[in-house]
């Protein structure tokens, strides 16, 4: 399994802008999906966003479409989320996850289909 480090989280206003990073170490296998899921108190992790390694085809959810970008720096191995706009209701702790699953596109946001996961950073968003 890959491991994952997540990196920027942090405080920020309603509207503003924050972008939240991990980094993956050297592995055997390539992931085949890498993907950021949140979570807060009492609900559900959800997913973010997800994205292909080779084709680059990426995911989101509906809550985040147009404001949320998931990106990958292949030669560093380095996922990012930019997130604009920010809500309140984004608040939450943002978890990095990987996988060598191959998962048909409307199921990559489906937890269960990853196998490395990250500590976490958490984003927190004031009205």
């Amino acid at each position: 399994q890959v491991q994952l480090m997540e990196s920027g989280g942090g405080s920020v206003q309603a509207g503003g802008s924050l972008r939240i990073s991990c980094a993956s170490s050297s592995s055997a296998t390539k992931p085949y999906l890498m993907a950021w899921f949140r979570e807060t108190p009492g609900k559900k992790r959800e997913g973010v966003a997800a994205i292909y390694t080779d084709t680059r085809r990426a995911a989101y959810a509906d809550s985040v479409k147009g404001r949320f970008t998931i990106s990958l720096d292949n030669a560093e191995g380095t996922l990012h989320l930019e997130m604009n706009s920010l809500k309140p209701e984004d608040t939450a702790m943002y978890y990095c996850a990987a996988t060598s699953l191959q998962i048909g596109y409307y199921a990559i946001l489906n937890e269960l289909h990853y196998r490395s996961w990250g500590q976490g950073t958490q984003v927190t968003v004031s009205s």
